[in-house]
């Protein structure tokens, strides 16, 4: 199955080449990687531009000039691996945090199901021992509240590790999604369950970055709670449909 990791970047120059040779290391040889980078200040877009050199048929990047923001380089990156022929897409982050391990857990699963997510909160799944209890809590609470005003069945409504079939993208309306932030991930699990999609969590161990500086501030997850009730409000007229 021809498959392509979708990694949205803003100053990963640490991350980015480990993350690919991670990646490339899972022995999937019809596996390729599609870095989008946000115009990062550190270098990453370079550093990425040098890796792909190495091996052109396996490593892409797009260089994004417009508006910064997860959904919008997320949304840029889905088109760019739908056009290139991707039969599955994978979205994670760069710093690990995902484990690039877990992606053939996720992706043996996308035959019965039209979205596969990696969980934190279904049971087998869990967070880094060393996080906080406030973020925890925070992090608890995040999904208790999006969950609750969407009526998400899914118990990680805001996790950002998913496996996507081909045409489930496909029959989302891209252009429909409007968070640019990190409520994207809100956004895209609503969206799916507006659609009637067959929705599997898979648990993972969601491990804290290795390396660089979190951009989940506290004032960033409260601006995405907030956001929710606008997610509801956009797709409200949404129907089922086949995929």
């Amino acid at each position: 199955m021809r498959t392509t990791v979708v990694i949205p970047t803003y100053n990963e120059a640490d991350n980015v080449v480990p993350m690919v040779q991670a990646l490339w290391g899972l022995e999937m040889p019809e596996l390729d990687v599609l870095i989008v980078d946000d115009a990062s200040p550190d270098s990453t877009g370079a550093i990425a531009d040098r890796l792909a050199a190495t091996n052109p048929q396996r490593m892409h990047v797009l260089h994004r000039t417009g508006p910064r923001g997860l959904g919008v380089a997320y949304i840029d990156g889905f088109r760019w691996a739908l056009a290139h022929g991707a039969e599955a897409i994978v979205q994670m982050d760069c710093d690990f945090s995902h484990s690039p391990t877990d992606v053939p857990r996720l992706l043996a699963h996308l035959p019965e199901y039209d979205v596969v997510v990696g969980s934190r909160y279904v049971e087998g799944g869990r967070t880094d021992e060393d996080w906080e209890l406030g973020r925890v809590l925070l992090s608890w609470w995040a999904n208790f509240y999006a969950r609750a005003i969407l009526g998400s069945r899914v118990r990680d409504i805001t996790a950002g590790f998913k496996a996507w079939r081909r045409e489930s993208l496909a029959g989302i309306d891209l252009s429909s999604i409007r968070s640019q932030g990190y409520v994207f991930q809100v956004e895209m699990a609503y969206v799916s369950q507006r659609l009637g999609y067959r929705v599997l969590e898979v648990p993972i161990y969601f491990e804290d970055r290795r390396i660089g500086q979190s951009k989940m501030s506290v004032p960033v997850k409260i601006e995405a709670a907030l956001r929710v009730w606008q997610v509801r409000w956009y797709h409200r007229h949404l129907r089922r449909r086949s995929v």
